[in-house]
Parts: structure tokens; sequence; C-alpha cells
């Protein structure tokens, strides 16, 4: 469906995948989220300028962990705001978090307008989790997908994850997945 890439390659991404119909995602505020909110805005902006029709945006983990929902709220909106009608994902890195603190970020994703919850970089100690998604999708209304990401490597895991709520699965294994799930429809 999409390939995720830094923002330095969203141009070279964008030339080589012209005439497709595979989109380009661009990460934001990555893999930390602790990046100020102007910059996460101007980069998702032009992210969208040079080729992305997505942006995953990771969390300001930091300020919310620290209670400062406002500054995690704001920071949510204005990259919303910068980037139009564009699909935002919001990464809250679930691995820190609690499951009261799950609920409380994936609602406040929802309020300021994500597409998407998606739950993990893939960078920190703990990558997706059925319960994880689950939890996610009995908060999150209809409206707001799930990406479940981090970790995920066959196609056996990518389908429970699907069955447990998840509406995309974000890999780097991509290809051997999509080769398990064809000799697999072979096979049944």
């Amino acid at each position: 469906y999409a390939v995720c890439v830094n923002p330095y390659y969203v141009p070279l991404a964008s030339k080589l995948l012209s005439g497709t119909d595979i989109k380009i995602s661009s990460v934001v505020g990555f893999p930390l989220g602790a990046t100020f909110t102007e910059i996460k805005a101007a980069e998702a902006e032009r992210s969208i300028r040079l080729g992305a029709s997505e942006i995953d945006m990771v969390m300001n983990i930091s300020a919310f962990k620290s209670g400062d929902l406002e500054y995690v709220k704001r920071d949510i909106r204005e990259v919303r705001e910068r980037i139009g009608d564009a699909i935002l994902k919001v990464i809250i890195e679930c691995c820190y978090l609690t499951d009261d603190e799950k609920i409380l970020a994936a609602k406040i994703c929802e309020e300021e307008g994500a597409d998407y919850v998606k739950t993990s970089t893939g960078f920190g100690p703990g990558g997706a989790r059925l319960e994880d998604v689950r939890l996610l999708r009995k908060t999150l209304s209809p409206n707001v997908k799930i990406k479940a990401a981090g970790g995920i490597r066959t196609f056996e895991q990518a389908v429970k994850f699907i069955e447990a709520g998840a509406d995309r699965i974000g890999t780097s294994s991509g290809v051997k997945i999509a080769e398990e799930g064809i000799k697999s429809a072979k096979i049944g």
C-alpha cells in the first residue's frame, strides 16, 4: 500500500514510485517524538509538498509521561492542520505506556484529528502486541484506524494482528509476509 521513509528520502521515493499506486508515508519527530511542535509541523508540511501522502508522527512521549497533555494535543493538532487532508498516523509507542495511558493517548489522538493510531516505532524495547491492538480498537471509534507496527515478521503474525483489529501492518518484512501469504493461499 505505502512505503514509509525518512523525510530526506521523500523526493527520491516520489521519483521512483511515480506512475505506480504505491503511496509514500514520511515519519515526523522520529523516533522519540521529542522535536519541537513547530519543527514537526514544518517537517510534515514539507514532506507532503515533496510527494508524501501520509505522515507517521511520533507523539511527544516525554510530554505525555510528564502530564503535559496540552502540549501533546497541540503537537498533534498543529501537524494535522499543516498537512490538510493527508493521512495522519500518530505513533504512541505502547511499550512505554500503561493500559490507562494507552487509552488516554488514543483518545487524544482521535480528538486532535488523527486518522490512525500506531502502536510502535519499532525502535523501542517492545513492538506491537495483540492485547494493545485489542485495547486500542475497544477505545477508538470506528472512524480511527489502527496500524500495528514493530516486530511483525510473518504472515501468521500479520493475520493475528488484523483479526485483533489492526487495519494496517507496519513491517520491514513486507515481501516475506506477502510471499508466505501467497504460499498459504495456494496450499489452502
